[in-house]
């Protein structure tokens, strides 16, 4: 059975990643997909697991392979999704979350439009620039940048299948597990997922 591809964006410092990786921990037969990325390493940043960091030059040789199912420059760095790895996972029934920004998700929606996607939102711009001062892995120039920006990211919400605000934490991943679950629940999921119960009901 073939797995659903979750696309998850938003401004930076809503939330999405502790999201994402909440929903990894709490459901079953679902994956995020490591993006390559040309961005510094963060301290406890592991490669391989939070990115697969790459050199700008590894980058464009990807590119040039038609290696990236998506691919975008967010704040100077490239950031991109293995197309194979994603095929591989969807393939083998396993659900796959692609944590990507907005320029991303239209090349996604283009190519795959069965794929499902979530927008996050902060409740404030006030406590979306305290998380990000809270992070403390950003020079004060980088997050006045990311503020600046915002308005842009947040416009595109729109375009999304669903719209999450992460005010609060438990309630945000509530409403994350939901939609997986949903989404499972619909009808050609289920036939395919018990159609030896089906059959022996109709039998």
């Amino acid at each position: 059975m073939q797995g659903t591809l979750f696309v998850v964006s938003a401004p930076s410092g809503a939330g999405k990643t502790s999201l994402v990786k909440a929903l990894i921990e709490s459901t079953p037969n679902i994956h995020v997909s490591v993006s390559h990325t040309t961005r510094t390493q963060r301290p406890g940043e592991v490669n391989g697991v939070n990115y697969h960091f790459v050199t700008q030059d590894g980058f464009t040789a990807m590119l040039n392979d038609n290696a990236f199912l998506e691919h975008a420059q967010v704040f100077g760095n490239l950031y991109g999704t293995s197309k194979h790895t994603v095929a591989d996972k969807l393939k083998a029934g396993v659900d796959v979350v692609l944590e990507i920004d907005w320029q991303g998700a239209q090349q996604i929606r283009r190519q795959m439009p069965d794929a499902v996607s979530i927008f996050i939102l902060p409740p404030s711009r006030e406590v979306l620039e305290q998380r990000l001062l809270g992070r403390g892995q950003d020079p004060v120039e980088v997050i006045r940048k990311r503020m600046s920006q915002a308005n842009e990211q947040i416009s595109h919400h729109v375009e999304f299948d669903y719209l999450i605000i992460n005010d609060n934490f438990d309630k945000a991943l509530k409403e994350m597990q939901a939609i997986v679950l949903a989404q499972r629940l619909r009808i050609l999921s289920q036939v395919e997922r018990h159609s030896t119960l089906i059959r022996s009901l109709l039998a």
